[in-house]
């Protein structure tokens, strides 16, 4: 079963068995929602099934109360840890057209409009009004791809590959 991340617990909030996490979900009101499972993945490389029984939002975090966990003594091993959520808790129906989840960008091939390989997506970072996909390239910095129209021209899941065109002055090698 593979797990994707949605958040970091970077603290305890109070007495009362609440935690801080660090969203990086495009999703945070269906992920933290109460009543959904989500699993803590510990330092120690142990992994916890955890069920919401509160959420709300505190400034820059969701604070996050989980069953059976009523004090900061049962919730206190948690930090740090990683959350995330099964494969199967994914839907699709969550995506609007030309959006894709990070899973299923990473790896993928680059190809530019040539037909020439550049390299494979080995991040993705959110900054701002579009992401920007960071390519690996063999023996070259890496490049970074706004993900927009004008450059990101085809996703082709099916085929592994995606089809840019690298506007002139992105690429410092060319």
């Amino acid at each position: 079963m593979n797990y994707y991340n949605i958040g970091k617990i970077v603290n305890t909030q109070g007495i009362k068995g609440e935690v801080r996490v660090t969203s990086i979900t495009d999703f945070p009101k269906k992920r933290f929602k109460v009543g959904n499972v989500v699993y803590a993945f510990l330092n120690n490389g142990d992994k916890e099934k955890l069920i919401i029984d509160s959420a709300r939002k505190h400034k820059n975090f969701i604070l996050l109360h989980f069953e059976g966990k009523p004090t900061i003594n049962d919730v206190e091993y948690l930090k740090p840890s990683s959350l995330k959520i099964s494969e199967d808790q994914q839907d699709a129906k969550d995506l609007k057209p030309g959006e894709y989840f990070y899973h299923q960008i990473m790896g993928l091939d680059v190809i530019d409009i040539n037909d020439e390989y550049i390299g494979k997506i080995k991040d993705i970072m959110s900054l701002g009004p579009n992401d920007v996909w960071v390519v690996e390239r063999k023996d070259k910095e890496d490049l970074l791809l706004p993900k927009i129209d004008q450059v990101i021209k085809k996703v082709d899941l099916e085929n592994s590959n995606i089809i840019v065109e690298v506007p002139g002055g992105l690429d410092d090698e060319n």
